[in-house]
């Protein structure tokens, strides 16, 4: 859910599945209680949906929005729309995480690997927290890995003097999210009581050029768009950008170990205030 949101490509995102769940499933085990049964949930940046259904497994009876403003990854979502095997009932409808407000108080607010695309999302924590119910949660997963190798070669390589013309300002920047600090900080000032953490994982892709399948999956639709039209110099910059990764991430016997940086918060109001 980008500011200038790229094309989305579903089954390319989906070519890593399992690793891209692995932090929304340690995100989930980490949220409280919700205030209400049945609660209301807002999946915002739901992507192809595969993750939002897993929050009907945590709360078989919640009637779960996912939102999102890719109509690709949407179209792709709505496979799991419908009522849920607990009773309750998923649903998807486009978004934008600059300007959206829930429409009604939700007992949980969860963004997965969004945010990172909204410059400043930080500043819409105190309109969406007014609009949780009292007792109700926001938790939020972003990437923290733009200073890997992969994000600052690709950003490198952008700038260097053969692309810079084509791409100047089409990468996000290595502040695209803030500190697990700053996060705390940010949160806890708007009244809540937070729990910040990261973990790094070592994923272990499978195939050749594992960590470019990756990234053409997320971070590197941008620089796909901004060439779609011009298919020999995409395809020159992907052999240049697949000869740096290489070096970077060298694949081994059982596959190429890619180390990712995950930041969490998990903010909880308190009981007492807000909506509803």
């Amino acid at each position: 859910m980008p500011a200038t949101a790229p094309t989305w490509d579903p089954a390319q995102y989906l070519r890593h599945a399992g690793h891209r769940a692995r932090p929304f499933t340690d995100l989930l085990a980490r949220i409280p209680d919700l205030p209400a049964d049945p609660p209301r949930i807002a999946d915002l940046g739901c992507g192809p949906g595969n993750a939002t259904a897993l929050l009907a497994d945590r709360w078989p009876t919640a009637r779960i929005t996912g939102y999102d403003n890719s109509p690709q990854m949407l179209e792709r979502a709505r496979r799991y729309a419908g009522p849920t095997p607990g009773g309750g009932h998923l649903d998807f409808a486009p978004a934008d995480a600059r300007t959206w407000t829930p429409d009604e108080p939700c007992d949980l607010l969860v963004s997965n690997a969004t945010l990172q695309w909204v410059p400043g999302h930080a500043d819409r924590f105190p309109d969406w927290i007014d609009r949780l119910a009292p007792g109700g949660t926001l938790a939020l997963q972003v990437p923290g890995n733009f200073h890997a190798p992969s994000h600052r070669l690709m950003r490198e390589l952008a700038e260097s003097r053969r692309w810079r013309d084509r791409l100047t300002g089409v990468l996000r920047h290595d502040d695209a999210v803030l500190t697990p600090e700053a996060y705390l900080a940010r949160l806890t000032a708007a009244g809540c009581t937070a729990d910040v953490w990261e973990t790094t994982y070592i994923h272990l892709l499978p195939g050749d050029d594992a960590v470019l399948d990756w990234v053409k999956g997320t971070g590197l639709r941008p620089v796909l768009d901004a060439l779609a039209d011009e298919p020999d110099a995409r395809d020159a910059f992907l052999d240049e950008y697949r000869a740096v990764l290489r070096a970077a991430y060298p694949a081994q016997a059982h596959g190429t170990p890619f180390p990712f940086r995950r930041v969490f918060a998990v903010a909880r109001k308190e009981p007492g205030g807000g909506s509803r």
